[in-house]
């Protein structure tokens, strides 16, 4: 099931893609069932948890035989996809380095962490697939991108021991994790070269657990331009996805909603030589196999 939080005639809606069209959920079950039992925001319906999954199984089920679907089924290119969570509750969790080659193309070897790496991005950081990204020019010559497989956190936990970690994931989507390496590198800590506005793209989807069999048999391209720049794969997490979850939450409580980013591959713009940072009409492409492909562009 891939979720996703989307406009249509200026009004907001939770939706499901399938078969390549939006679903309206709310009208949906309105029409279908005549009740509704769905929250207005995809992260209050991802709080609860497989309830809402097996409500829109039904409303799927029923699809075939149902009236006036023309009233919740909408075409791909009729409605607006922002992010799937528009306004995270609290800042967005990043893991560092947690692929080998990024950490050696960011330093050397001696750079490989030997415990996970963490920093955050704001919740006003976030915009959604398709929207512009600012290229804070007054401020950055040095804007970088960063393919990743996200996770998003479905049940409220604290001290989550690695062999049930995956039990409070909801499901994945994709991150960019754009950066302005100029300000990393002078603030020393990471926050403000992370946290400009628009500096994280997320989407398009948010992807439920059970469609994503293996979350280490994923590969991740991020294109600039339709160049490949980064050609990764998630088996090469340094880090899990169970020990992630497992470290945040022994001193912080994760919650339903929560956003979790894993690291990137190798191949992003400083690691090149010369630099390849991004310009003003720049288009990224992040596509992580199952899930989709976010694309963004940078304003000129």
């Amino acid at each position: 099931m891939k979720f996703v939080t989307a406009i249509i005639h200026n009004e907001p809606f939770v939706g499901l893609l399938h078969e390549e069209k939006i679903i309206d959920i709310h009208k949906a079950e309105q029409v279908i069932f005549e009740m509704t039992s769905f929250p207005n925001t995809l992260v209050e319906c991802v709080a609860l948890g497989d309830k809402f999954v097996q409500n829109v199984k039904q409303i799927v089920d029923k699809l075939k035989d149902a009236d006036r679907v023309e009233s919740y089924v909408y075409a791909r290119s009729d409605v607006t996809i922002l992010a799937p969570i528009t306004r995270p509750a609290k800042n967005i969790f990043c893991v560092g380095k947690n692929y080998r080659e990024h950490a050696i193309e960011m330093g050397t070897e001696e750079d490989i962490p030997k415990h996970v790496m963490l920093f955050s991005k704001a919740p006003t950081t976030v915009i959604g697939h398709e929207q512009e990204i600012d290229p804070h020019s007054h401020i950055t010559t040095e804007l970088d991108y960063e393919g990743e497989l996200a996770i998003v956190i479905g049940k409220k936990g604290k001290r989550i021991g690695e062999a049930e970690a995956m039990d409070y994931v909801f499901g994945y989507t994709i991150v960019n994790d754009i950066t302005a390496r100029n300000l990393q590198a002078q603030h020393k800590q990471f926050l403000l070269g992370k946290s400009l506005d628009t500096s994280c793209p997320i989407g398009p989807y948010l992807v439920h657990k059970s469609a994503i069999s293996n979350p280490y048999d994923l590969t991740i391209k991020t294109k600039v331009n339709d160049e490949i720049r980064q050609d990764g794969h998630t088996k090469d997490m340094i880090f899990s996805i169970e020990h992630i979850i497992s470290t945040i939450s022994q001193g912080t409580t994760l919650e339903p909603g929560d956003i979790i980013a894993t690291g990137t591959p190798a191949g992003v713009g400083k690691g090149f030589k010369p630099p390849k940072f991004l310009q003003p009409g720049d288009v990224i492409e992040i596509e992580v196999e199952g899930i989709g492909t976010l694309r963004n562009t940078v304003s000129g």
